[in-house]
Formats: structure tokens, sequence, C-alpha cells
């Protein structure tokens, strides 16, 4: 079973930063960490990808964020980290930490992980 702990967000006025940090603890290692990222989810609005890494450091980024997010990945840790930088209005939501896994059919585990969620607000 793979549980997130999420850290960091807040308010912050534009134009600002804030880093977002996220641990994932693998008990067990039954399944391995495949990828890791961020999604975010704004009122009235679905749930979106922000940004993930792969294991071997692929990047993907939403086209909203590019030049503006930072996303790293600390394999043997398991940490993810987001650096946001330069941050809008719109950038306000709750920011959601993801870990996709493989799948375990004998022990019926794996796939996606989600944290908790923390708030980022961002004042104009």
């Amino acid at each position: 079973q793979v549980q997130l702990v999420e850290s960091g967000g807040g308010l912050v006025q534009a134009g600002g930063s804030l880093r977002l940090s996220c641990a994932a603890s693998n008990s067990g290692s039954i399944v391995s960490i495949v990828s890791m990222g961020w999604y975010r989810q704004a009122p009235g609005k679905q749930r979106e990808l922000v940004a993930s890494i792969s294991s071997d450091s692929i990047t993907n980024y939403a086209d909203s964020v590019k030049g503006r997010f930072t996303i790293s990945r600390d394999n043997a840790q398991n940490t993810v980290d987001l650096q946001m930088d330069s941050l809008k209005p719109e950038d306000t939501a709750v920011y959601y930490c993801n870990v996709k896994t493989t799948i375990s059919v004998l022990y019926r585990t794996g796939g996606d992980f989600w944290g908790q969620g923390t708030q980022v607000t961002v004042s104009s």
C-alpha cells in the first residue's frame, strides 16, 4: 500500500513562489512507483494534471504552467516536489499529489494513489 504525505501550499501574492512536497511510503514494496506528479482542482472545475515525472525523470507539464513550475523527484526517498514560481491567481486550487504504480495481481493492489490535497491560494 502506498501512502502519500503532502506539505507546502498556502497563501501568496501574485508573482510569488511556493513549493509543494510529497513523500510516498511504499510499505512492503509490493508494487513499484512508476510516475509521480501533481494535479489540481479549482472550485467548479475538473481535476487536471499540473506536472508529472517518470522514474527516469521524463517530465510532463500542463501548458498553463510551462516555464513557471518545475517538478523534481528523488527516487531513493520516493519524494516529489513542485516548485511554483510566478504564481497567478488562476493557479489557485487544491493541489493533489499523485503516484502511479505497477499492479500486483497477487496482492490486488497498485494503480493510482492520491494525497489528501493542499490548498494553494494566489491573491491578485
